[in-house]
């Protein structure tokens, strides 16, 4: 397989796992913990999950061919502290992770070196790629963050648990052996 069809395979996984930390985040929260900001200046899981769908929508429809900031976009909005229901941001969540989705699997290898552009920058697809993913992980991140705040003692850990480190580098390593 050539490095273009490896990557683009890699990067759809990458995606997929940072998108599967925030499934499971959003699971474990209620309505309202969802909605819940510790501060004015903070935004609630409910406002992340708005703004990335808008960002999605708005970057990855015709992601080759025209701008990744689309006149329809909303931003201002997605910053709204309006409360929604998990069903609500769970339809807004799935249509931003379809549409990226779609747009990364039309992508042949040799559209990895075309430019796209962002608010008239110019970059290469792989370059915007990377800029997505990066920012959608720190976003991710934000969301997980939440969640380890509001359940605390409940928070069941998402990675490797604390104190556990050892057991699973010997699990990892007599996996990996046994294919051997």
């Amino acid at each position: 397989m050539s490095i273009g069809a490896n990557y683009l395979m890699i990067v759809k996984k990458r995606f997929q796992a940072v998108k599967e930390l925030a499934d499971i985040t959003i699971q474990r929260l209620s309505n309202e913990e969802l909605n819940w900001a510790c501060n004015e200046e903070s935004n609630s899981t409910a406002v992340i999950i708005r703004h990335m769908s808008g960002n999605m929508v708005s970057r990855w429809t015709n992601f080759l061919t025209s701008d990744g900031e689309k006149p329809y976009r909303n931003r201002d909005e997605e910053f709204s502290t309006a409360t929604a229901t998990k069903d609500e941001l769970l339809l807004i969540w799935e249509k931003g992770w379809k549409v990226l989705f779609s747009a990364l699997d039309s992508l042949k290898e040799e559209d990895l070196l075309k430019n796209i552009t962002i608010r008239g920058e110019s970059h290469l697809v792989m370059d915007a790629i990377e800029r997505q993913m990066a920012h959608y992980s720190y976003h991710v991140g934000q969301i997980v963050y939440i969640g380890k705040l509001l359940k605390n003692e409940e928070w069941e850990s998402l990675s490797i648990p604390r104190g556990k480190s050892d057991e699973f580098l010997k699990e990892m390593l007599d996996k990996h052996d046994a294919g051997k």
